[in-house]
């Protein structure tokens, strides 16, 4: 697990430009978990897959199931910083098809899960917006989490032993940033197919 300060802060601009383009084709949604409880953060995708979660289960789709639609193109732009991100931290050739994007406002969190998708592919995971209390906990959910402040720009790498550890994201508390107000734009990009 390595977390790189700063490393998208260059990438702001076209970024959270390219996230209001993916909204706008692929609306922000609160999906439901398979117990039926309503998640806090809201969320779309971008790339050849995306994850969607409801009564049946968490699972990677083609589709974005309200439009039945293909879900939006995943930018080149994206692609290459999570590509850079992972060689970084010691995964190289590492291309995401899957970008799930995380939108949270104050209260809203995310509790201690495993990602799906390929275990020997790295999750990259890139914040902007409002600072946010990153929870990475062990190999089981019961093990003691560490926190860790993740603030506007910041990249986390998990890969190798770390790829399947429980994470979350405490509550974000309310706070300002100049560029998304009150909220925190979080996208994680995976190898999903």
């Amino acid at each position: 697990m390595k977390v790189l300060r700063g490393f998208a802060i260059s990438e702001e601009k076209a970024f959270l430009e390219g996230v209001a383009e993916i909204a706008a084709r692929a609306p922000f949604r609160h999906l439901v978990t398979p117990g039926g409880y309503r998640m806090s953060v809201a969320m779309t995708n971008c790339g050849a897959l995306g994850w969607v979660s409801d009564r049946t289960g968490y699972r990677y789709d083609a589709n974005d199931p309200e439009s039945g639609g293909r879900w939006p193109r995943m930018p080149d732009d994206f692609a290459r910083l999570a590509g850079e991100a992972a060689a970084q931290a010691g995964f190289g050739s590492f291309v995401p098809d899957a970008c799930l994007i995380n939108r949270y406002e104050p209260g809203a969190k995310l509790s201690l899960h495993q990602d799906e998708g390929d275990p020997a592919a790295p999750i990259v995971s890139v914040s902007f917006g409002v600072a946010a209390m990153f929870l990475l906990g062990g190999l089981k959910r019961s093990d003691r989490a560490e926190r860790i402040l993740l603030e506007h720009g910041d990249v986390v790498v998990l890969g190798g032993e770390a790829r399947m550890r429980f994470h979350g994201v405490l509550p974000l508390k309310r706070q300002f940033h100049p560029l998304t107000g009150e909220q925190r734009i979080n996208l994680t990009f995976r190898k999903a197919g």
